[in-house]
């Protein structure tokens, strides 16, 4: 089985949870939304289908291999999730060469041992079929893969990019219509661009508020 070297596993995952801090800094533009257009990369194109098995979206176009189209609706590829691992501010973005490479050559060894034909015009990974994909993709996190720890990290990427907009201001994503917000129907800001929910989720509040609570809800 295909697998990291020690140095490089961790050279990747320090990148990897780097990008992470970087987002939850906020110190990121938002990228440019390029998920209408078709990959030019291999490494792309690899990412994207390995976004699109976790958080499955419809085919951009006719003719779409990349993403399978298992589903109705967006998915992680809609919502720019490679295009912010791409950004040139983000530490991972030399790195996912080689990210994307391991994912093929596991797809290659998965295919070899299946007897299954791979087309030389497009990655490995790609190649595959939705089932297939998915099927690999989870035996990336069986607790004995060596990868594990990298294949974590890059799966809470993908959820962040559909999930949360990250790092793009949140309100700013939503008048822009972000795929993963609307598509979870993440609700409007009031009027003056704060979330305020009247309703207890439990039903009933947990705690009475203390009286040192400022007026922005921090505790005194």
């Amino acid at each position: 089985m295909t697998a990291m070297n020690e140095p490089e596993r961790r050279t990747v995952l320090k990148a990897l949870v780097a990008t992470l801090a970087g987002l939850s800094t906020g110190a990121l533009e938002a990228p440019a939304a390029a998920a209408s257009t078709a990959s030019e990369s291999w490494t792309a194109q690899t990412l994207e289908a390995f976004a699109d098995t976790l958080i499955p979206g419809e085919r951009r176009f006719p003719g779409d291999v990349v993403v399978a189209g298992a589903v109705t609706g967006p998915g992680a590829v809609q919502a720019g999730v490679v295009g912010l691992l791409q950004s040139p501010l983000l530490p991972v973005a030399p790195l996912l060469p080689a990210i994307a490479a391991l994912l093929d050559a596991r797809a290659v060894a998965y295919a070899a041992v299946r007897l299954i034909w791979l087309s030389p015009a497009r990655p490995p990974f790609v190649g595959l079929s939705f089932s297939d994909r998915t099927a690999l993709v989870a035996g990336l996190f069986d607790p004995d893969d060596l990868d594990r720890p990298v294949w974590q990290v890059m799966s809470l990427l993908v959820g962040l990019a559909f999930d949360t907009a990250a790092p793009q201001d949140t309100a700013e994503a939503l008048a822009q219509g972000h795929p993963g917000l609307t598509w979870l129907r993440f609700p409007e800001p009031g009027p003056d661009g704060l979330w305020r929910f009247p309703d207890f989720s439990y039903g009933r509040p947990l705690a009475a508020l203390h009286p040192d609570t400022t007026a922005s809800g921090s505790p005194a």
